[in-house]
């Protein structure tokens, strides 16, 4: 079964550094588009950050120049590193594996949550 194991979640303060990490496994991982998502009280999940299986990165605004996400295929993981932390950025992140797929003669997409990570910054 596939699952993913986000982990690196913690209590910073603002300004600071985190680097999260999701571990993925039961599923051809190089094929998948990652993300990282997040999700704070009161408010929808909103995309923090992308990567294809080709390497391509895209940022929601408000984080980029401040955030980088990458992978690594062959220990099946990806990773956001978190630079200039705000308090806005407190929320639970999520991992999230994403592909589209034919199945049946129809695309189908295939997507994969991790259980979730806290990330407080303190002001």
């Amino acid at each position: 079964q596939v699952q993913l194991v986000e982990s690196g979640g913690g209590l910073v303060q603002a300004g600071g550094t985190l680097r999260l990490s999701c571990a993925a496994s039961g599923l051809a991982f190089s094929a998948y588009t990652m993300g990282w998502y997040r999700q704070s009280p009161g408010k929808q999940r909103e995309s923090v950050a992308s990567i294809t299986s080709g390497g391509s990165a895209d940022y929601a605004d408000s984080v980029k120049g401040r955030f980088t996400i990458s992978r690594d295929n062959a220990k099946n993981a990806v990773y956001l590193q978190m630079n200039s932390l705000e308090p806005e950025d407190t929320a639970v992140y999520y991992c999230n594996a994403d592909l589209m797929i034919i199945a049946g003669g129809r695309w189908t997409r295939q997507t994969y949550w991790g259980q979730g990570t806290q990330v407080t910054v303190s002001s």
